[in-house]
């Protein structure tokens, strides 16, 4: 069995692949082939990560298209559904060249953290099951409750990453992450409604 390749392997790809007359955003996500899944999860998780207060309604901005990535995850898509208006877009071939190298240095620092191992975790059926727990975890992402998103955001993001690097290390990490985060926010709940209860009756 071949070995998971590096993120910067895939990255050169893409950097071959993107031309004058290669330049649409769904050419680019057939490159990826299933990381696109990561690299589009990630970029819509990571702002609801950043632990700061949102104005109400931007959480269903960013949480809508998790929902929407990771039910295909669920559904055993190899590669992100994107409708054709968004396939068609096109995109600055000489700045996703740059952003591309600038990249570079950062993802093989990260390498050094997240990196290929427990491959079976980000193939096969298991992957179902990332795409299970994404959703779940984006749908506490859609829960208007001010600082409630970010930690299901951040796993949504780790788990992203492990796609990305094919860390299924990583990707155990953000579903007990998240998963954790569901029962403490759970456990808080269900005390609070103990205690209103009990002053009531």
């Amino acid at each position: 069995m071949n070995e998971p390749r590096r993120i910067n392997d895939i990255l050169n790809d893409v950097k071959s692949a993107v031309t004058k007359d290669n330049n649409t955003i769904g050419l680019l996500m057939d490159v990826m082939h299933e990381r696109g899944f990561g690299i589009l999860i990630f970029l819509f998780a990571l702002p609801m990560a950043i632990p700061l207060p949102v104005p109400p309604g931007i959480n269903l901005l960013f949480s809508v298209p998790l929902l929407f990535l990771t039910f295909q995850q669920i559904y055993g898509a190899r590669k992100p559904w994107l409708p054709k208006s968004i396939r068609n877009k096109t995109y600055n071939p000489q700045k996703m060249h740059q952003l591309i190298v600038k990249a570079e240095p950062w993802m093989d620092k990260l390498s050094y953290i997240i990196r290929p191992r427990l491959g079976w975790m980000t193939r096969n059926g298991v992957s179902y099951l990332i795409g299970v727990f994404g959703f779940l975890f984006a749908l506490c992402v859609s829960i208007p409750i001010p600082m409630t998103n970010t930690v299901p955001s951040f796993a949504i993001m780790i788990m992203a990453l492990g796609v990305l690097m094919r860390d299924g290390l990583a990707i155990l990490f953000g579903m007990f992450l998240g998963c954790a985060w569901i029962t403490l926010l759970a456990t808080i709940g269900v005390t609070g409604f103990k205690a209103v209860l009990s002053t009531f009756l």
